[in-house]
């Protein structure tokens, strides 16, 4: 088989152990989702549900021309956030005041995608509303959901995932080996000791344990990770010594539901008591975990510098699962952490738990929230982007808790330029507005903080009315209030109120108030945030020289103290404002620096602005063409058919027709299509002209053959392997081995890497 493949669309996750059996559930699940566009794949926990879907959604890759997308929901505890969390695994980026499931129609409407929805049963009433909304108003979407039971949507078709095949009494080897459950056992146990395999002495009772687990993934999974300790035939010992008595408490439960509830309570007793107590601590935790948490949050009687090595030990037990990425991360199972939360309240220590969790994430907001005009603001973004589960654990714990109501409008004032860098808006203002309900009305910083953050996103979102009734009751409280950081902020509020009211004469008085309040060696953030808002105003009321100085002040301001996101913006406007004046010169390179910014911060909408005013910059019609085109790509990728700098300059109209001219109408539309299938890394490189992305790269173009140049081309147009051999009329097999002579010969590990290098070959030609 070819080593190369396709560049896929999507978020799944690369799974860290192999998948095993299941060919039949496989099957069947790929023919009704060819035949259904909602498939629910149903059963008891530690079945594996999951795992099942995510190898059916790894095998339709191909299939989904715009990719297959996870929504974990088992995390997801507030309903009225699911159109948000989908929103966010899609990618998409809010712009208008509007709720999210529309903006996931309009996105989706003619897109050909799969989302799977997993972990659906404690949300079952709203993702079956969910679902029925979006598949009525998207005929190019399929949804694959697990769940423990059916959504009850019309149109839905379930199939019930069985426990793995277990060997029959008498078995011989060679079909122990051909068993689901026996293969799961020794492949998870070689996993713990490697090396480990059936053998005459072990193969009895590793069939027993199979038996005796009544086939069910999880189960098998905890016992198999004892081999590092104990021999098979005592692990059955065990588990027989245990049976009784653990059945015995779980009568009136479904036999395999009382299967694996034993199983785990084997698996919990055989921990020592920190480590016992670690697992029931650990699953206060909504998501994935970063070891500075567990240490803050979960050391009790368990020493602090003894939580890394019980960490590991419950890895090594299966209890955990390691996620190594930028971060190492720990995350349970959905079931192991049901069983963690059981031993929690049991203990008594269940509030206790909740509050330090809170106060730990409330403390890791505060404190990003002072440092983010800083070098670090990149890793708090990321940071947050992981936590984002434990965030809203946080939050959900202070608004509904009695007495909380300090906390919850700290935390989701704190939170203000986290969800303004992502473009969560309306969850944003949910919080906000739930802090807001839940507080008593006094004034306070926190209440007026999170009073002025609610109105700066009504504002960013285009809600003048509503941004107008909360600057209304900030002001009301603001006489109470002598925190001039604070105040500075009120006023840069009520100064965007103004400039999306159009009143700028108001706005710019009011940024300048924000400016003295907050002094020349006031906060950062408040300072940086006025400073934007009067470059703005300015620039939108024709003071061009003041806005240049706005800029410029804010780029100076930012990159002195290392920070990213207010410079790619400033970066951009400055150059547009230079380019304006005639240097063109020096804009294109203002909006290059904007634009590797934009990619850092992962802000797929700044960048399809800085591609877009490349576009303007070009001075070559075909080239601008290509930069509009993929300018446009990227926008809609991210729920923004159009980009809002257009409407506010005014050039990319006359560009278009410029370009149109001078090329005629059928050679612009080539080039805008050229560029809208690049892909944003494609686009990025070939708008910063980057050629040097491989050894020998730039003369690599007389090595290849015409037909390689050929492959290439389609390659760089968006084609799979399929598609190339239908269009070029070879086999299949035939342009696999074309794509890999293209990229050995181009030094490329990627088909993006293609798609940038025709690019440039296509601007060097020009």
């Amino acid at each position: 088989m070819s080593s190369v493949t396709c560049e896929r669309v999507g978020n799944l996750p690369h799974q860290l152990t192999n998948f095993v059996g299941r060919r039949h559930e496989l099957a069947e699940v790929r023919r009704l989702l060819s035949d259904s566009r909602l498939v629910t794949v149903t059963g008891p926990g530690g079945v594996g549900k999951t795992r099942l879907a995510l190898r059916v959604g790894e095998d339709a890759q191909g299939i989904f021309a715009d990719g297959v997308w996870l929504v974990e929901l088992g995390e997801l505890s507030e309903p009225s956030l699911l159109a948000e969390t989908v929103t966010a695994a899609l990618g998409l980026r809010e712009r208008v005041a509007r709720p999210p499931l529309p903006l996931l129609v309009e996105f989706l409407a003619d897109r050909h995608v799969l989302i799977v929805l997993d972990n659906c049963e404690h949300l079952v009433t709203p993702v079956a509303e969910f679902a029925t909304e979006l598949l009525r108003s998207c005929p190019g979407t399929r949804i694959l959901a697990t769940s423990r039971e059916p959504l009850g949507v019309n149109g839905e078709v379930t199939v019930r995932v069985p426990p793995l095949t277990v060997p029959d009494p008498g078995s011989s080897s060679r079909g122990l080996s051909r068993c689901e459950a026996v293969t799961l056992f020794t492949d998870r146990a070689r996993d713990a000791v490697p090396g480990f395999g059936l053998t005459e002495d072990n193969q009895d009772a590793v069939a027993e344990i199979c038996r005796r687990l009544d086939g069910l993934p999880l189960a098998i999974e905890l016992a198999a990770a004892r081999v590092r300790m104990l021999a098979p035939v005592q692990i059955l010992q065990l588990l027989t010594n245990r049976y009784e008595l653990l059945t015995a408490a779980y009568r009136g439960v479904p036999p395999r539901h009382q299967t694996l509830k034993w199983c785990v309570d084997w698996s919990y007793e055989l921990c020592t008591p920190h480590e016992q107590e670690l697992w029931r601590r650990l699953a206060v935790f909504s998501g994935g975990v970063e070891s500075d948490a567990v240490t803050g949050i979960c050391a009790g009687s368990v020493p602090a510098e003894r939580v890394p090595e019980i960490v590991g030990s419950l890895v090594e037990k299966s209890i955990l699962s390691r996620e190594d990425g930028p971060v190492v991360r720990y995350r349970m199972l959905d079931t192991i952490r049901e069983y963690g939360l059981e031993k929690l309240d049991a203990s008594g220590e269940s509030g206790l738990l909740r509050r330090r969790h809170r106060d730990w994430y409330e403390a890791l907001a505060l404190q990003a929230e002072a440092a983010w005009i800083g070098p670090q603001q990149l890793e708090w973004i990321a940071r947050f982007d992981r936590d984002r589960a434990d965030l809203r654990g946080a939050l959900e714990f202070s608004v509904t808790e009695p007495g909380e109501d300090g906390a919850a409008l700290r935390m989701a004032g704190s939170l203000f330029p986290y969800w303004v860098s992502r473009g969560l808006y309306s969850e944003g203002r949910y919080w906000i507005e739930r802090a807001l309900t839940g507080a008593d009305g006094s004034a306070s910083v926190a209440r007026l903080s999170a009073l002025t953050g609610a109105s700066m996103i009504a504002s960013m979102q285009g809600d003048v009315v509503a941004a107008q009734a909360f600057m209304d009751a900030a002001q009301g409280i603001a006489g109470s209030v002598e925190d001039a950081t604070t105040l500075a902020n009120l006023a840069s509020a009520t100064g965007y109120v103004a400039t999306f009211s159009g009143d700028f004469a108001r706005a710019t008085a009011c940024f300048e108030s924000a400016l003295i309040t907050v002094g020349s060696d006031g906060a950062l953030p408040a300072r940086v945030g006025a400073l934007v808002g009067l470059a703005m105003v300015c620039g939108l009321s024709g003071d061009s020289d003041r806005a240049i100085a706005s800029h410029k002040e804010v780029i100076a301001l930012t990159e002195a103290h290392g920070e990213s996101m207010y410079r790619a913006y400033s970066l951009c406007m400055l150059g547009i404002a230079v380019w304006e004046r005639g240097d063109s010169g020096r804009a294109t390179r203002l909006i290059e620096e904007a634009l590797r910014l934009t990619r850092m911060v992962d802000d797929p909408l700044g960048t399809a602005m800085c591609l877009e005013v490349l576009g303007w910059l070009a001075g070559d019609p075909e080239r601008a063409a290509a930069l509009m085109g993929a300018s446009a790509a990227v926008g809609e990728a991210a729920g923004s058919p159009t980009i809002v700098i257009r409407d506010l300059f005014g050039h990319h109209d006359r560009v278009v027709r410029e370009s149109t001219d001078a090329l005629g109408s059928r050679a612009y539309e080539t080039a805008f299509g050229r560029g809208r299938g690049l892909g944003v890394d494609a686009a990025v490189a070939y708008a910063l002209r980057d050629t040097a992305s491989a050894p020998g790269a730039r003369d690599s173009a007389t090595r290849l053959t015409r037909r390689e140049r050929q492959v290439a081309d389609l390659v760089a147009q968006g084609l799979t392997n399929k598609a190339i051999a239908q269009h070029l009329v070879i086999a299949q097999r035939t342009a696999e081995g074309h794509v890999e002579k293209v990229l050995t010969k181009l030094g490329f590990t990627s088909r993006t890497q293609i798609a940038a290098w025709v690019a440039a070959q296509d601007a060097e030609r020009e």
